[in-house]
């Protein structure tokens, strides 16, 4: 008897360092913000959390967003299903990223996406309320410039340059993009097919 309950408080230690551990994380990513490291942890109650399989689903289409979901390790994307079964991917989310959908947060809208793990992924759910605090102002306005920069800069890497040029930029400023999707998932994302992603990497490989 005493050794199942030594036992138990060993699992139970061992979960206590990892959920600490994640919202160690977390505390990081917004006191990088200016946010006081002691303001972040008042609000480490409000944090779950959060395994996921590949394919499992965090938001449903919409659905109410009330959360966003901080990456641990693994990648997200935000899809939009049609009523035909198309399928369109908005964008991917990686480590460190904290990922929710601006435009129904902003709007207080139903999420015109589905936020899903493309692979095993661990998260932490963080209450989008938490943006409304004052304390937590540095962290929305500095969000929301990120947000704008990065929408700037896709719009121009979809507009203005090639299908090869659009490669070789996730090549050269976003490689972790060309480690961690696969080549549906990147040729979707750069507007040609598998296959002919998959001829433009032969071609540059050769050229090495």
């Amino acid at each position: 008897m005493v050794y199942v309950l030594v036992l138990a408080d060993k699992t139970r230690t061992g979960w206590l360092f990892f959920m600490v551990s994640r919202s160690t994380k977390v505390v990081n990513f917004f006191s990088g913000f200016g946010i006081p490291r002691e303001v972040v942890k008042s609000q480490v109650s409000q944090f779950k959390s959060i395994s996921l399989g590949t394919a499992e689903v965090l938001l449903v289409q919409g659905s109410d967003q009330d959360y966003g979901f901080f990456i641990v390790s693994g990648t997200l994307r935000a899809c939009h299903y049609g009523e035909s079964g198309l399928e369109r991917c908005k964008e991917f989310y990686f480590e460190d990223e904290l990922c929710f959908l601006y435009s129904s947060w902003l709007q207080g809208e139903g999420a015109q996406y589905q936020i899903e793990a493309i692979c095993d992924a661990e998260v932490v759910r963080v209450p989008l309320s938490l943006l409304a605090l004052p304390q937590f102002l540095p962290a929305k306005v500095a969000l929301l410039q990120q947000q704008l920069i990065f929408k700037e800069q896709k719009e121009a890497l979809l507009l203005l340059n090639t299908p090869e040029q659009r490669y070789r930029h996730l090549q050269q400023y976003w490689p972790h993009w060309v480690s961690k999707l696969n080549n549906i998932q990147i040729a979707s994302y750069i507007g040609i097919s598998p296959v002919s992603l998959s001829r433009l990497k032969a071609r540059i490989k050769s050229e090495k």
